[in-house]
């Protein structure tokens, strides 16, 4: 009886022994484990392949946007609509105008069909992030309420949603005040070739105000990006709700903007 008593106890003890050990060495591989930035493959219609790294340490929520909505399918399609010679390529609006951004819907199933911001991560925001603005570096695109109201930065540097942009030269009055999210590592010369489409004003009626020159005359249009994480999750950004510039302005005025009617024609 005693001898089998004993046996148990031997039993028990490796089997002690042998889950320390998986969890020990559980704990030595996470610890050691070297865990690869993500790289997104971004295929853009009659131009070529474009890789980009993306760095989630400078940029958390940045990056986990990007690739929640690369890998939903959310830019194949979509355009390069600014283009300007010696700064850069923007695209990744579902407007193709710059005016445009993702919804909640766009990032998850059952999410909600309205738009959504995130955190800009840069040096002005509170957020230490120290990559430069150079030839290949990505960053968000983001809208610049400031011009209305120096009172406004904070709804200006979270604006950021789905527009991204390439610079195809240095800049450095960006660095600190927009996110840089990302570098090319492929295909600098596909960006330069579409730094060099023809372009037109956005608008050439006398009455808009924006006259930059810098929409293809023939789209540039993205077929696909597609993220490669390595097998670890990013996640998804934590969402804001957009600034309502509009109601904004109404309010400078005193105006409440559920007593207007609106009429048609």
């Amino acid at each position: 009886m005693n001898k089998f008593k004993n046996v148990l106890w031997i039993i028990a003890l490796l089997l002690i022994l042998v889950l320390v050990g998986t969890v020990a060495w559980g704990y030595y591989k996470n610890a050691t484990m070297e865990v690869k930035n993500p790289v997104a493959t971004m295929e853009v219609e009659n131009f070529g392949t474009v890789k980009i790294e993306l760095y989630p340490d400078k940029a958390p929520e940045t990056v986990a946007n990007f690739i929640a909505l690369a890998n939903r399918g959310f830019y194949d399609g979509l355009t390069f609509h600014r283009v300007v010679k010696d700064f850069m390529i923007q695209g990744g609006d579902p407007e193709g105008t710059g005016t445009g951004g993702a919804k909640i819907s766009n990032l998850k199933d059952g999410g909600e069909d309205t738009e959504y911001t995130i955190k800009g991560e840069f040096i002005a925001n509170a957020v230490d992030n120290d990559l430069k603005f150079e030839e290949g570096v990505v960053g968000m695109a983001r809208n610049d309420y400031t011009s209305y109201s120096s009172s406004l930065a904070e709804e200006s540097y979270n604006s950021g949603s789905s527009q991204f942009f390439i610079m195809t030269a240095k800049n450095t009055s960006l660095n600190g005040y927009y996110t840089s999210f990302g570098k090319v590592i492929e295909g600098m010369d596909v960006v330069h070739n579409i730094e060099n489409v023809e372009v037109k004003a956005a608008d050439d009626s006398e009455e808009s105000g924006n006259t930059e020159v810098s929409t293809p005359v023939n789209p540039v249009k993205i077929t696909s990006i597609k993220v490669e994480t390595y097998g670890y999750d990013y996640g998804l950004p934590n969402t804001l709700t957009p600034f309502d510039y509009t109601s904004w302005m109404y309010s400078q005025y005193g105006i409440d903007p559920s007593t207007l009617t609106s009429t048609g024609e």
